[in-house]
């Protein structure tokens, strides 16, 4: 006679064993209808599995994490159910879920194209209107190879044979179709309505280039059709975000393969990092930082006292000169603590901020490389603080509030912060990384700030708190980082002279805003959709003749805008006024400025802005104060 306490603790007695649905049943058959899975003791289930003892219970609907998380699962299944009806020679390998959505990774000698998604797509309607069960079998290990032996499913073979003996092995059936997975799945096709298949991808088995070549099929499920129709509006604005489509239609950037996951900036893109870097670097001289530049390449031995050249020897590039391995800087800490330790530091010399734009290189898969998100080649905004225990609480509230005022400066107002703590794999005793947990945690709570744990996701060094933004599809990016370190300034032997006389080793604060220049200015150009606000835009303002006799004007404002300090051009083309408005707007300038026979006799432009706003006639005066309000605001949203 198992007892089932409720969330609400109240508590139900039943004589026999009883499951997930049953038990919804006895509550209301609206929320038997609605169950997916549960929650026995705090572990996910499938809805028909017995509960024979005592237990907490939840219930889980589509309202839930959970709940459609285990939709989108089912959904993979499904993909399988689909291909093995519709192809011949179809392997399925793994099908997990992933954020917003499932894939299903297959081997097949049949190259999959756009119109087989479909094809699939329509297959997956018609077994899913059967609203048939999903039944699950818990089986032996030898009686699931037996399953998949017949069924001539190489991959699970092998999944299977790295499983312990004596475990058991759920399969799910779909009516003819069984796939395996831990679960849970959903009761019955009744509750997968929502979905889109989304792409096509090549991978490897076990994401080893070595080894097979598998075709990927990408979708996502919702539990209502709004949320779906939401979610494909944001994947096709996305779509025409795409950074690496409007870096080239702007001449911004590009990447070949001569030179995979490093960046070739073009005019247009560099101008935007340099005053991104001047932004930042105006930024650390306000906050008493001081810069530095390190070597590219250092002796691996340098790289071994570390611990990196242990934990990341296999993202390093190297090179070799005279008997000697040197690594191409992957970070720039240990480069920061030689020049910490040249001279002697005293306690009174600390805080010292050392910050350095780092160009930083890591041996990236090729196969993860995506545009300016994910590269080879990087600049960080990286700065290290080397201060003393006491000093910690203060460094990390100041670079909260920094963090705040640069993210806000392009219009990011709202901030996620995750504090993530000891990894498994770690450096350091137990008590330093107490003393460094709490530093953080209590920064944390002393600024009254929201935040998230994330248990074991430190680096191995120390703990971090990370800092992430929501862009205007409310997509995240984790951006910017502090790090307390103990350890690395043990190891690196640095030291400061304290108050008593005695040698001590600094703190050291790994921490950056940005995290890299490239991926800052992808998330950028994303954001702003490439129209750039006045301040970060690669021309600011454009001058336009009507007509020939309009050239010489256009040309004396055009050099007196750039030589007051603004990013100006001209286009004096014998075109037609509309057609120069035009390209100028398709070329996303913030301010067009039109000069004509009118014009030119007050000295004068026509200003338009970019949204097509007339915005009056200027004398250059008036323009200047006008630019220098616009970009004095920034990018900030008020």
């Amino acid at each position: 006679m198992p007892i089932i306490t409720l969330p609400d603790g109240s508590k139900k007695v039943f004589e026999n064993s009883v499951t997930i649905l049953e038990i919804a049943q006895s509550i209301g058959s609206g929320l038997a209808k609605a169950t997916i899975a549960g929650k026995v003791n705090d572990v996910l289930v499938d809805a028909t599995i017995p509960i024979t003892k005592d237990s907490k219970v939840v219930i889980i609907t589509s309202k839930d994490k959970e709940g459609i998380e285990i939709i989108r699962h089912s959904f993979a299944h499904l993909i399988g159910h689909a291909v093995k009806q519709i192809y011949s020679d179809i392997k399925m390998a793994i099908g997990p879920v992933i954020e917003d959505g499932f894939y299903y990774d297959i081997f097949s000698e049949y190259r999959f194209n756009p119109e087989d998604l479909i094809k699939i797509e329509d297959r997956i309607n018609k077994l899913i209107k059967k609203n048939y069960d999903v039944e699950i079998l818990q089986v032996s290990k030898e009686e699931a190879f037996k399953t998949f032996k017949e069924r001539d499913e190489t991959f699970k073979l092998r999944i299977i044979e790295e499983i312990p003996e004596e475990s058991l092995i759920n399969l799910y059936k779909h009516e003819e179709y069984i796939d395996m997975c831990r679960g849970p799945h959903v009761p019955n096709t009744r509750h997968l309505r929502h979905f889109k298949l989304l792409k096509l991808s090549g991978s490897y088995w076990r994401g080893n280039s070595e080894n097979e070549s598998l075709q990927r099929i990408y979708g996502t499920a919702w539990a209502k059709e709004k949320e779906l129709n939401d979610y494909l509006t944001r994947i096709e604005e996305a779509e025409k975000r795409d950074h690496r489509k409007l870096g080239k239609k702007h001449s911004l950037f590009h990447i070949q393969e001569e030179s995979p996951g490093m960046i070739f900036w073009h005019p247009n893109g560099w101008t935007i990092y340099q005053v991104l870097e001047k932004y930042i670097r105006e930024i650390l001289k306000k906050h008493n930082y001081l810069e530095i530049k390190t070597p590219q390449a250092v002796d691996k031995s340098l790289w071994e006292k570390s611990g990196h050249w242990e934990k990341f020897r296999e993202d390093m590039f190297t090179t070799a000169s005279e008997n000697r391995t040197y690594a191409i800087k992957p970070m720039n800490c240990p480069c920061h603590i030689q020049v910490f330790n040249q001279g002697l530091k005293s306690y009174k010399d600390l805080p010292i901020r050392l910050a350095e734009f780092g160009s930083c290189h890591r041996n990236e898969p090729s196969g993860a490389l995506h545009g300016l998100m994910r590269v080879r080649n990087f600049t960080q905004d990286d700065a290290h603080i080397f201060c003393t225990e006491e000093q910690i609480q203060e460094e990390v509230s100041t670079f909260i509030e920094l963090v705040f005022e640069v993210y806000r400066t392009f219009g990011f107002d709202e901030i996620i912060i995750k504090l993530s703590t000891r990894p498994e794999k770690r450096v350091g005793s137990e008590e330093i990384w107490d003393k460094s947990e709490e530093a953080l945690t209590k920064a944390l709570v002393n600024k009254n700030l929201l935040w998230e744990l994330q248990p074991g996701e430190g680096a191995f060094y120390g703990p971090k708190i990370e800092f992430s933004l929501k862009d205007c599809l409310n997509r995240i990016w984790q951006c910017g980082t502090i790090q307390v370190d103990f350890s690395m300034p043990i190891r690196l032997d640095a030291t400061y002279i304290d108050i008593d006389n005695e040698k001590r080793n600094p703190v050291m604060l790994h921490r950056a805003i940005l995290g890299s220049f490239e991926r800052f200015i992808g998330i950028l150009i994303e954001q702003y959709e490439a129209k750039f606000p006045i301040w970060l835009a690669p021309y600011q303002i454009i001058l336009l003749s009507i007509t020939d006799r309009n050239i010489e004007k256009c040309l004396k404002f055009n050099e007196l805008i750039n030589n007051y300090g603004y990013r100006s051009r001209v286009d004096i083309r014998n075109e037609k006024i509309g057609y120069k408005i035009r390209e100028a707007t398709l070329e996303r300038i913030p301010l067009i400025a039109v000069i004509g026979d009118k014009e030119e006799d007050i000295d004068s432009v026509a200003l338009r802005a970019l949204d097509g706003r007339n915005l009056g006639i200027f004398n250059l005066p008036n323009l200047y104060k006008l630019m220098d309000k616009l970009i004095e605001k920034k990018g900030r949203k008020e």
